[in-house]
């Protein structure tokens, strides 16, 4: 991961080693392009660079070659200051904030009766006939989907769940008018760089629990303390416990600018953004958007084809040589 204080020096450090790697060329100085795709051992420059954060469109540029590979070009990018005390630290179980910026802590509690009520209309699920072939040329397989729904009817352990989600710090703040809910987790080891993360769809912040210990807290899984992050994940409006929108427009720019809200609520003044689905779309907008606080964003999603893949894709023909 990427050292906040240094993270100018390691990067380009990597770039450099990794472009010899790759291309064979000489050492670059800074903001000297270099390509990953066709590098065939795994490096710590390869992995630096693969997984930076810090990936702002002023200071990160991408495209590929002609060759396929891609190629990216890396700007100098200031040194972090201190993280300022969060909001949400001064307003934890037993605050006294009021208003509609307040930050509430939230805690689920889904009533039995809701539970029962949706193992009951899983049971009685209405099956078509079974597919005459015994392959899936006429889609999905009976006995697979069958299989499927009992676990989620029967096997399925939500409580489970719920007590997993409620041992993190939640809360819930309003923005724009609509109740967002979010996990906010400070890292225990100083200059931590705050990052918000948005999930996909249709997921929920379920999908990512499991980064929330490697991200805060890098020693405790191998790693290192200057690579430690805070963490916001937010749920995207009409997911998981945050608010319905009553009205149209709660599109990624709109969310792109909660979220920005959201990480200055919280006592952020710079920070960077990742997301994956449609939490790619969102961090990409914010990332255009460029609000003052938003040092990078990193995306596991591109949304950039080029012209000839793309047309082979819609058009069902072979890939271009």
């Amino acid at each position: 991961m990427v050292r906040p204080q240094r993270f100018d020096e390691g990067a380009s450090r990597s770039v450099r080693r990794l472009g010899r790697e790759t291309q064979g060329t000489g050492a670059a100085g800074r903001g000297a392009p270099f390509s990953y795709g066709h590098a065939r051992r795994s490096t710590p420059e390869r992995e630096h660079v693969r997984s930076l954060v810090i990936a702002h469109p002023a200071r990160v540029s991408c495209h590929l070659s002609s060759r396929g590979r891609l190629r990216v070009r890396l700007a100098r990018v200031p040194q972090l200051r201190p993280r300022p005390p969060a909001a949400a630290d001064a307003q934890a179980p037993g605050s006294q904030a009021t208003g509609d910026t307040a930050i509430r802590p939230f805690r689920i509690n889904v009533p039995e009766a809701a539970l029962v009520d949706l193992r009951r209309r899983i049971a009685a699920t209405r099956w078509p006939d079974k597919e005459t072939v015994p392959d899936r040329s006429q889609g999905a397989q009976l006995a697979k989907i069958q299989e499927l729904v009992r676990y989620w009817g029967t096997d399925y352990d939500w409580r489970k769940a719920e007590a997993k989600l409620n041992a993190l710090p939640q809360f819930v703040t309003k923005i724009d008018g609509l109740d967002i809910h979010f996990i906010h987790v400070r890292s225990p080891h100083p200059n931590a760089l705050p990052l918000i993360m948005t999930h996909g769809w249709p997921g929920s912040v379920l999908e990512l629990v499991k980064v929330i210990g490697p991200l805060t807290d890098p020693p405790a899984h191998g790693g290192r303390a200057e690579d430690a992050f805070d963490l916001v994940l937010p749920s995207m409006p009409g997911y998981g416990f945050s608010g319905r929108p009553q009205e149209t427009g709660w599109g990624p720019d709109r969310i792109g600018r909660a979220w920005d809200e959201l990480m200055r609520r919280l006592g952020y003044t710079r920070y960077v953004a990742q997301g994956g689905d449609w939490g790619a779309v969102v961090s990409d907008v914010m990332a255009r958007q460029a609000p003052p606080g938003l040092l990078g964003i990193h995306v596991n999603m591109p949304a950039t084809v080029p012209p000839d893949i793309a047309k082979a894709l819609q058009s069902g023909e072979p890939p271009p040589p």
